[in-house]
Formats: C-alpha cells, sequence, structure tokens
C-alpha cells in the first residue's frame, strides 16, 4: 500500500495535508470518487495525447475494464478498500506485465499521462508531489527491459 511510502507527518500539525496513519492518501484524495476521476483522467490523457501513443498502443481496446481495474487496483493501493485484491488476488503487478516490453520510453509515456492526471485532480500541491513521487517509483519498478 502506498501509505508505506509516504514519509509521516507530525501528527500535532492542525492541517494535514499528508498521509498519517490516521489518514491515508485515498481518504485524503477524498474516497472513491476521486480515485475513479484520477483513474479515468490518465486514461483520458492516454487515449489523446500524441506523447503516449505507444503506451496506447499496448493495451486491449476498449479501455473500459483495463479502466475499471486500474481504479480498484489504486483503491487499495492509496489506503482504501482493496477492490482489485478481493476479485483478482494479489496485484502482482510486475508478474503481471512481463508479456509486455516496458522500458525506460514506455515508463517515460506512462508517467506523462499520470503527471498530467495528478495536475488535474489533486489540488493539494504537497499531496500532489508526495504521489508524484510514489507513482514515479512504482513506474521504475515496472521496468522489465535493460537502458539501451
Amino acid at each position: 500500500m502506498i501509505r508505506k511510502l509516504f514519509r509521516i507527518g507530525d501528527k500535532s500539525s492542525s492541517t494535514r495535508t499528508h498521509p498519517t496513519p490516521e489518514q491515508s492518501p485515498y481518504q485524503l484524495m477524498g474516497g472513491e470518487i476521486a480515485v475513479k476521476r484520477l483513474a479515468n483522467r490518465f486514461y483520458d490523457i492516454m487515449e489523446t495525447a500524441p506523447e503516449a501513443a505507444e503506451l496506447l498502443a499496448i493495451h486491449p481496446m476498449p479501455l473500459d475494464s483495463i479502466r475499471e481495474r486500474f481504479f480498484e487496483f489504486l483503491s487499495g493501493w492509496l489506503g482504501g478498500p482493496g477492490l482489485f485484491e478481493d476479485k483478482y488476488g494479489h496485484p502482482r503487478l510486475r508478474a503481471r506485465h512481463l508479456p509486455f516490453k516496458i522500458d525506460k520510453q514506455m515508463r517515460d509515456q506512462w508517467m506523462f499521462c499520470m503527471d498530467k492526471a495528478l495536475d488535474i485532480e489533486i489540488d493539494t500541491p504537497l499531496l500532489r508531489e508526495q504521489l508524484r513521487l510514489s507513482f514515479a517509483s512504482l513506474a521504475d519498478h515496472m521496468r522489465n527491459q535493460p537502458e539501451v
């Protein structure tokens, strides 16, 4: 879960805009509706941005089911209900993505879409940057091709 990737802030702070043991990123974002908006915005950008053309090409069409699975994954990863795990078991993200060649270019296209989605959907600068760093770490972990 992403909560482990965030640095826990000062509990005495009266304005928390970062995850704490009491508030997950899922809660700070606004729960299910906000997480679903982020997942959908990510795929909206992927479908329309020329910068993500190769990334889009490796996804099954239409994107309806992948949008839903991404939302379900994000729900649990961000500290909310483990919807993906309930349906499919442990995400095993790297193993699930091994059939696809994920190199630096694919990682960068994925992050392009996520960066744009975060900029649009996450209003709180500190939370947005913490999420960006966590997503970048996840995207780096998914690479399965050597640097050329």
